[in-house]
């Protein structure tokens, strides 16, 4: 097991290392979003559809930041995009906590997603540059594992404050904020990253733009249809589990602190031995275990089901997430890298807007139950549709090889 964990993490450079770790400060302190929908609801006196609804104002500027953030990481460059961001993010997470009007709250959520989110499209940029085509799904899956490493301190520590006063999480998360970004300043000022040669694990990388990538754009939307379903963990799934199950705050950070002690634990040592299988036949298993995760929730009531389904759903998020991260950024070329990571963070963002509203929509119409049985059936088409994209890969394969 030891040795596992050795070749899990070898051959991975200083710079990768160092992002993970930036990444780690940030994430320390991302609990604001797992708990707006049980603040704007028991704190503001929002219904839950107007906390979805302004939940949604999130996405709508996830969107801006996302797009913007990768035309910013192209021109700009990926270092300084995230310094902005995280600088920004801080003024944003504090200033958030002190506004008590539905508008001003709104307006915030927005501001705050367009500086967050463009942090996304340059960190994935920079961390491509920090590792050679073969070992970038395990680059992704150490950011991964620093992000939830943050994750069992974040959600686990701002359910304890949340008990004691809201007010302190905006805090928790403002000033992590800040610290990441004098991590980053500090640490890669002076460096000069170049895109490294290697073998490529997926087709020949062209010098084309992201929208003429057709497979890229399918793979986008098959993301886009996932999130949907993975937002859910920002607003209807605590509600239901405060307000179907009695769970508290302090309990669901708990849950969340179990998912990310799982991907801490087992995601690098997954990924290194399935590195070398089909991705996509992975990815397409990693989706239906995140839909059907959240899909068999209303069959049982008992504590040890429900953490069952949170494993369920963390190995459908461990399959998924760093290949697919991965699988996109050896489709890029250095000239469109932050294009193709805007697009990709652009297609989590977009599920922001929908995701929410949608999802409490039908939380407060149907119950529930009825949108977990939805993600039954959303699981079994999106495994559908990543076996489509696996053979027009073989196809565009089979052309290149005759042309």
């Amino acid at each position: 097991m030891i040795n596992l964990y050795r070749r899990s993490f070898a051959g991975l450079n200083k710079n990768t290392w160092m992002l993970a770790v930036t990444v780690l400060i940030n994430r320390s302190g991302s609990v604001v979003l797992f708990f707006m929908t049980l603040y704007l609801t028991t704190q503001r006196g929002f219904t839950i559809s107007e906390a979805g609804r302004t939940i949604s104002i999130y996405g709508l500027g996830a969107v801006f930041g996302a797009y913007f953030g990768g035309l910013l990481t192209d021109k700009i460059g990926p270092l300084r995009v995230q310094i902005y961001s995280l600088l920004l993010s801080t003024i944003g997470y504090i200033g958030l906590g002190y506004l008590f009007h539905p508008y001003q709250i709104g307006t915030m959520l927005f501001f705050l997603a367009l500086v967050t989110e463009a942090f996304r499209p340059a960190n994935m940029s920079l961390l491509i540059a920090t590792a050679p085509p073969e070992l970038r799904p395990r680059a992704f899956a150490l950011n991964r594992l620093a992000i939830n490493l943050g994750f069992t301190i974040g959600p686990a520590l701002g359910g304890f404050l949340a008990l004691y006063s809201y007010k302190w999480i905006f805090w928790l998360d403002g000033l992590t904020c800040f610290g990441a970004a004098i991590m980053l300043y500090f640490f890669f000022r002076n460096r000069d990253f170049r895109y490294p040669a290697g073998p490529a694990t997926t087709v020949p990388v062209l010098s084309r733009s992201p929208w003429q990538d057709h497979i890229f754009i399918a793979v986008l939307f098959l993301m886009f249809t996932l999130a949907l379903m993975f937002t859910q963990l920002f607003n209807t799934w605590p509600l239901y589990l405060r307000s179907v199950l009695s769970y508290s705050e302090d309990r669901i950070g708990m849950l969340l602190g179990f998912n990310a002690f799982l991907i801490v634990l087992l995601e690098m040592p997954l990924i290194h031995r399935l590195e070398k299988l089909n991705h996509l036949k992975v990815m397409a298993l990693g989706a239906v275990l995140l839909f059907w995760g959240f899909g068999l929730l209303p069959f049982s009531a008992q504590p040890w089901y429900i953490i069952f389904t949170v494993v369920v759903w963390s190995f459908g998020e461990m399959l998924v997430f760093p290949l697919v991260a991965g699988f996109i950024g050896n489709r890029a070329s250095e000239e469109h890298r932050g294009k193709y990571m805007g697009l990709y963070t652009l297609s989590f963002s977009s599920a922001f807007i929908f995701g929410p509203a949608a999802g409490t929509w039908i939380y407060e119409h149907w119950g529930g139950n009825v949108l977990w049985y939805i993600a039954l059936v959303l699981g079994g088409l999106v495994w559908i549709g990543f076996f489509i994209v696996h053979n027009l890969i073989r196809k565009e394969q089979n052309y290149k090889k005759i042309h």
